[in-house]
């Protein structure tokens, strides 16, 4: 955790990468795909930071936070299709930011 805080975040995801080989417990491996995300979407990586955060709450359902960041990044991309032009697309997205809201 020292690295992400450091801001080095090459290093942290190296560090979340050994831990997921290591932990085998369902529970503590949703908080290290859970800090993967947080890291990818710090970089902007949204696509693979809700990947993340999904197999993060697949295994531990009653991770708020995890929700919250998916439902913050569907508003984003919506924002992102209304500048676009694009209001179907946005209305998806907004609908599936609302889900995750829930």
């Amino acid at each position: 955790m020292s690295a992400q805080s450091e801001g080095n975040y090459a290093e942290a995801l190296q560090n979340y990468y050994e831990a997921m080989r290591l932990e085998i417990d369902p529970y503590d491996r949703s908080y290290i795909l859970y800090n993967i995300g947080l890291i990818h979407t710090s970089n902007g990586e949204h696509t693979k930071a809700l990947e993340y955060y999904f197999r993060a709450v697949e295994r531990n359902p009653f991770l708020p936070q995890a929700f919250n960041n998916m439902a913050v990044i569907c508003h984003y991309r919506g924002e992102q299709a209304i500048r676009q032009g694009d209001s179907e697309i946005a209305e998806a997205w907004f609908d599936q930011a609302a889900e995750y809201w829930k």
